[in-house]
């Protein structure tokens, strides 16, 4: 699923890339849909799973608590058995790969009214994400401990209450849900998560039995059932709205055209005006089917990242890209988190003009980037200067593609079906070249 620490992308750029592009199963919404199988006895089947290395980590958190699993690579399925969990503790060198993974922690509070889960990459538990967890979960009854880097939380039973979340955490949210299917009463999440991934548990958990309502709203309300309530079911996950922005900016940013298939158009709304504005052409071919067009020059645009259904944080870094060789000044504003322009230093490589100050980055367009060796510092800026290379004149470099692995599937293969110059290599030499056509990609 994954690549070698050392693996390298080549990329050629200046090319308008042309084709289609099937975008793949959301990796934020299948990792949590994994985690609420645990609470039911028998096996469950997800579809529509992407092969990804953040799966490979959840199935191993899974299969750590003793529920059988497997994953069929050419169906894109998972199979959970739950019926035995011989475990409740998440260990931390599972968990410290990948923050999601601490959401099995509401799934077994909720089923095994214990759980010991390791805090995600080793946070500090004043870290605000990570506390809503814990509130939320203490206001159901959990009596909680933090000990070694490990949350341990226990109950003999959880009772439904009114929790107000401070802001929107998503992973807040799902914990909060989870925990509260096998609660008794009713428990009502107040200033809720909105994401569409969010609405996907919610029709997973009520598929399986649960009483979940108001996801996809700022109020949802769970009503617990019994254990015996829940069965094991067969679900298909939604598409990856962050991929298919990701391959719109691909097009864009070219001066492409292609077709985006498999995709949910009204997930990216915001995103989609923007680019809109910026001076793509983008229309809906059929109800899950986007055809998008870069054409002349970019316009200069402002953002703000905001909690759904406002502009996604996961996509700023890519707006950033287009921005960089747009008509004007640009001004992106993160709101969300600290660190996420952690891409400006290797655009900068590319001949971007960016000034950041604090959560604001200044972006005055200029008339082309150029090819650099460049560095993935996370899953998110990663695809960003995929993105960037693939518009640059001449030759780019990116390192460190363990962060890209995290989050899209088959990146190699889809690029070069849409035209793209692009190779994997298990090691690259510092100044080595490349040039013409590419030799077919190592995954």
């Amino acid at each position: 699923m994954g690549g070698k620490l050392s693996d390298t992308l080549k990329i050629k750029g200046g090319k308008a890339l042309s084709g289609e592009v099937f975008i793949s199963g959301a990796k934020n919404a299948v990792l949590k849909l994994m985690a609420a199988a645990l609470l039911t006895k028998g096996t469950s089947t997800i579809h529509n799973v992407p092969e990804l290395t953040d799966v490979t980590i959840m199935l191993n958190v899974i299969s750590d608590l003793g529920a059988k699993t497997s994953y069929d690579k050419v169906a894109k399925t998972v199979t959970i058995d739950a019926t035995d969990l011989t475990s409740i503790t998440a260990k931390y060198e599972l968990v410290s790969r990948m923050r999601a993974s601490f959401i099995v922690l509401g799934a077994l509070v909720g089923r095994c009214k214990e759980a010991i889960v390791a805090l995600p990459g080793g946070c500090a538990i004043g870290e605000r994400r990570v506390d809503f967890h814990i509130k939320g979960l203490e206001s159901l009854g959990a009596k909680i401990k933090i000990e070694n880097g490990y949350v341990h939380a226990k109950t003999s039973k959880l009772v439904g209450n009114d929790i107000y979340l401070d802001i929107p955490s998503v992973g807040a949210t799902e914990n909060i849900m989870l925990a509260s299917v096998l609660a008794e009463g009713s428990t009502r999440i107040q200033n809720a998560a909105q994401e569409p991934e969010i609405v996907d548990l919610a029709n997973f958990l009520n598929t399986m039995g649960a009483d979940v309502s108001g996801a996809g709203t700022s109020e949802i309300v769970i009503n617990g059932v019994k254990q015996e309530d829940l069965h094991p079911i067969e679900y298909t996950t939604i598409p990856d709205r962050i991929e298919a922005g990701t391959y719109m900016a691909a097009f864009v940013g070219t001066r492409g055209k292609g077709i985006i298939r498999n995709i949910f158009p009204n997930h990216l709304t915001f995103y989609t005006a923007k680019l809109i504005k910026m001076g793509a052409e983008i229309k809906l071919l059929d109800p899950t089917s986007l055809e998008v067009k870069g054409k002349g020059k970019l316009s200069a645009i402002n953002i703000i990242t905001q909690p759904y259904p406002g502009f996604p944080t996961d996509l700023q870094s890519l707006a950033m890209s287009l921005a960089s060789v747009a008509d004007g000044i640009s001004i992106i504003t993160e709101s969300l988190y600290e660190n996420r322009f952690m891409q400006v230093p290797e655009l900068r490589k590319m001949g971007a003009d960016i000034h950041q100050e604090r959560n604001h980055a200044i972006v005055r367009g200029v008339k082309n980037l150029t090819g650099a060796n460049l560095r993935a510092s996370d899953l998110r800026a990663g695809a960003s200067l995929v993105i960037a290379a693939l518009m640059a004149q001449g030759n780019s470099t990116i390192d460190n593609l363990h962060h890209i692995d995290r989050g899209y599937e088959l990146l190699v293969q889809k690029m070069k079906s849409i035209g793209a110059n692009i190779e994997r290599c298990e090691s690259v030499e510092p100044d080595s070249k490349f040039e013409g056509n590419l030799s077919e990609s190592k995954l």
